[in-house]
C-alpha cells in the first residue's frame, strides 16, 4: 500500500472566524520536532491533557477558544448555526440543517450552555467537541454521508456527532458509534433517544457499541466516512482497513502539536493524507489509560 502525505505549510486554524496564527507560529508548528508516541515525555503529555479535558478537545493550540455565542431567547440553535455561517465555518445547507435537527443540548452535562462554541468535559477525561470543529468535520465528510452510506465515529462520546451522522446516511445508510467508557455509551443512546435520530436507534440503521474505537468496529465494514474524535500518536491501521475504497477519514494525528488529518482511500487501495488545519485534542488511547487519573 502506498501513502502520500500533502503537508501544507500554513494551515488554516481550526477557529473558523479571523483567528489566524502569525506567520512565525506558523512556520515553528510546522518545524517542530514531534514527540515519539511511546516515549516518557509523550506519557507525561497524555497525563497533562487528562488532567484538563475541557481544555483541549477541538481547540487550537496557540488561542484561547473566542465563542461565536451566547445568544438568548428559544432560537438559540438557529442563532448558533448562523454564527457559525457568517464566520465561513459553515458553508453546506445541508450540514447547516442537520445541525439545526440536531439539538446539541441533549448532549452536554446539565448546566452547561450548549451553543457556546466551546469544548466541555463529559466525564472520564472525556469531552465534547466545540461546534465549529463538528461543523467543519461534517463539511470534509459529507460527500460521504450521503443517503445509504455507512458511517464510524470513533470515540462517540454522548453520542452527538454519531446522531448528525445517522441523520445524513438515513435509514438505508448505517451509522456507528465506537465508544470505550460503558456508561458513555449508555448515556449516549439516551441522549440519542431524545433527539431526531431516535427513530433509527429503533430501525438498526444507528448503534452505539463498547469497544476499542483504535480497533474500529469490523462488524460493519468498509464505512465509506470515518471520524475519530481523539488525537492518535499516528493512523492506525485497522482503521485504512475498514475505510472503503473511495471512502475518506478525518482524524487528529499528533501529539503536543497535533493536525487534522484528511484520509482518502483511492480505488487501487493505496491512500492519500493531507493536513486540514492544526487542533488540539485529547489523546486516543486506552480505557485504562484515560481513566487513570479520573
Amino acid at each position: 500500500m502506498s501513502v502520500h502525505f500533502h503537508y501544507y505549510p500554513f494551515p488554516r486554524l481550526a477557529y473558523g472566524c479571523n483567528y489566524y496564527a502569525s506567520y512565525a507560529t506558523k512556520r515553528t508548528l510546522s518545524n517542530h520536532r514531534r514527540v515519539p508516541p511511546h516515549s516518557s515525555s509523550f506519557s507525561a503529555i497524555t497525563n497533562l491533557f487528562f488532567q484538563n479535558p475541557n481544555f483541549f478537545t477541538g481547540n487550537t493550540l496557540f488561542l484561547r477558544m473566542k465563542r461565536f455565542c451566547p445568544v438568548s431567547g428559544t432560537s438559540k440553535i438557529k442563532a448558533m448555526v448562523e454564527r457559525l455561517q457568517r464566520c465561513g465555518v459553515i458553508t453546506s445547507s445541508k450540514v447547516a440543517e442537520v445541525m439545526e435537527k440536531v439539538d446539541r443540548a441533549l448532549f452536554v452535562p446539565d448546566g452547561a450552555e450548549p451553543y457556546d462554541d466551546s469544548p466541555m468535559a463529559i466525564g472520564y477525561n472525556a469531552t465534547i467537541s466545540a461546534p465549529h470543529m463538528h461543523a467543519m468535520c461534517l463539511q470534509l465528510l459529507e460527500d460521504k454521508l450521503q443517503p445509504g452510506m455507512r458511517a464510524l465515529d470513533v470515540g462517540s462520546g454522548t453520542g452527538y456527532l454519531t446522531a448528525c451522522f445517522a441523520l445524513m446516511v438515513g435509514p438505508q445508510g448505517r451509522a456507528v458509534g465506537v465508544e470505550h467508557i460503558p456508561e458513555l455509551v449508555s448515556s449516549s443512546i439516551e441522549n440519542i433517544q431524545k433527539s431526531a435520530s431516535a427513530t433509527q436507534l429503533t430501525d438498526g440503521s444507528l448503534s452505539i457499541h463498547a469497544g476499542d474505537g483504535r480497533e474500529g468496529w469490523p462488524e460493519f465494514a468498509p464505512y465509506d466516512a470515518i471520524h475519530v474524535g481523539a488525537a492518535a500518536p499516528e493512523i492506525p491501521q485497522a482503521l485504512i482497513d475498514q475505510l472503503k475504497a473511495g471512502g475518506r477519514m478525518v482524524i487528529p494525528v499528533g501529539n503536543i502539536f497535533q493536525d487534522l488529518k484528511v484520509v482518502d482511500k483511492n480505488s487501487d487501495g493505496s491512500i492519500s493524507v493531507r493536513t486540514e488545519t492544526s487542533v488540539r485534542y485529547v489523546p486516543l488511547t486506552s480505557r485504562e489509560a484515560q481513566l487513570r487519573t479520573y
